[in-house]
């Protein structure tokens, strides 16, 4: 599309992304999106092709769960992590775990079976809030975290540490227990916006105080990954800030599944991420991401709303007579990539979509001759009236059955 027919206010907002960034994303889609109470969990067959899905969206990682929550956990486990293997798919597996000794012990035996060390997210509550529940103290998470690491990289496992509420945990306390988890082995460093508290301007204030305050005084290569949930409705905004501070990885899951409200959606982040163009995004291939989220929505029997932003049924529809004769003037000029934008701050053709005229009630006579054309079928006046009277007439959007009856043609099988 000819930039300059679009002024971009969004190009002076605070924090930018810096020109060049590359970015990576986690997908939890099949650990911490099962999480979600309302889900089924699907068959081991349905997570193949999700996984296999996700490869196809360039997705760089992908949890394959928490094998020492129990038999079918570790089962499901290995089996992803045998067909990414045996695929010699370009997504990496990864597996999480609380510090506890059985935990990283199903992550070494998943590893062992599978023949390859599986990276281990190690997660621990560190908050103030969870210490008073807890009972715990700070010397005694800092040996937790010594020991568990040690575990887990004496067995030849990378480590990424994973701090539980990360938004709301104190300097002092953040800064004890990554050091020691550096200091280790670890080297990837998560931090977790556990229960949705952060705002864009409090996710951009912790990754760079990860990164002044733990990264750099280590002198080691860590990389540092921000996993956030939804909960005040910012996820993706908190993400792209945490990028715009220097997060390497992103944590998301298809449709928001998650704890609660669930955590940042897979989708809009592949969405925003191509729209921004940046480096490792341009030239990706996003057509299968309507496919994603829908085998994700039937495997897990989640329902996607009609108007979720891009694979949402209503995402490039309209019924509305002044949109429509715009975009139908747009394809005139044999230009789908104006048709694209006139009416829509997201191009459907990057993801294998396209803008869709219906005929409703909030429609004029270009939504019907646009529909009729569309099918090769004449759009003699009187079949227009005729259509249009009926659309006037309804409470919703005509279907194509009533419309072809309208026009007298035979219904489509």
């Amino acid at each position: 599309m000819d930039n300059a027919l679009i002024h971009d206010w969004n190009r002076y907002s605070e924090p930018d992304i810096p020109p060049g960034t590359r970015v990576l994303l986690n997908d939890e889609t099949l650990r911490d999106g099962l999480q979600n109470s309302s889900v089924r969990n699907p068959s081991i067959a349905e997570k193949i092709e999700i996984v296999q899905l996700m490869d196809s969206l360039g997705i760089d990682t992908v949890n394959v769960g928490l094998p020492g929550a129990g038999p079918r956990a570790f089962e499901d486990a290995e089996a992803l992590a045998r067909e990414i293997l045996g695929s010699r798919m370009k997504i990496r597996p990864h597996a999480a775990g609380r510090t506890q000794k059985q935990d990283i012990q199903a992550i070494i035996n998943l590893s062992e079976r599978v023949g390859k060390p599986l990276e281990a997210a190690l997660f621990l509550g560190t908050s103030p809030i969870r210490r008073l529940v807890e009972d715990w103290t700070v010397e005694f998470l800092q040996r937790t975290t010594e020991d568990a690491v040690k575990q887990a990289v004496s067995a030849g496992l990378p480590v990424m540490y994973v701090t539980e509420d990360t938004i709301r945990t104190d300097p002092e306390t953040l800064i004890a227990l990554s050091s020691a988890a550096i200091r280790g082995g670890a080297r990837a460093i998560v931090l977790c916006d556990t229960v949705g508290h952060a705002t864009p301007r409090g996710a951009y204030n912790l990754v760079k105080f990860a990164i002044e305050k733990i990264v750099k005084p280590s002198g080691e290569k860590i990389r540092v990954d921000w996993h956030g949930h939804n909960d005040r409705g910012l996820a993706v905004a908190n993400s792209m800030a945490a990028i715009a501070a220097g997060a390497d990885q992103v944590h998301a899951a298809a449709l928001a599944l998650g704890e609660r409200v669930g955590n940042t959606p897979m989708e809009m982040m592949l969405v925003n991420l191509k729209l921004l163009g940046l480096e490792n995004f341009r030239g990706r291939n996003l057509s299968q991401l309507k496919k994603y989220s829908e085998a994700v929505a039937g495997a897990t029997q989640t329902v996607i709303p009609p108007n979720y932003p891009v694979v949402g049924r209503d995402a490039f529809r309209t019924q509305t007579g002044v949109h429509a004769a715009a975009i139908a003037k747009a394809y005139k000029r044999d230009d789908p990539e104006l048709a694209d934008a006139i009416y829509s701050g997201v191009p459907a053709h990057l993801f294998g979509l396209e803008q869709i005229i219906e005929i409703g009630p909030m429609s004029g006579r270009s939504n019907v001759v646009y529909w009729l054309g569309k099918r090769g079928l004449p759009a003699a006046d009187d079949v227009v009236d005729r259509i249009l009277a009926a659309a006037k007439q309804s409470s919703s959007v005509l279907t194509e059955a009533e419309i072809l009856a309208l026009a007298g043609a035979p219904a489509r099988r």
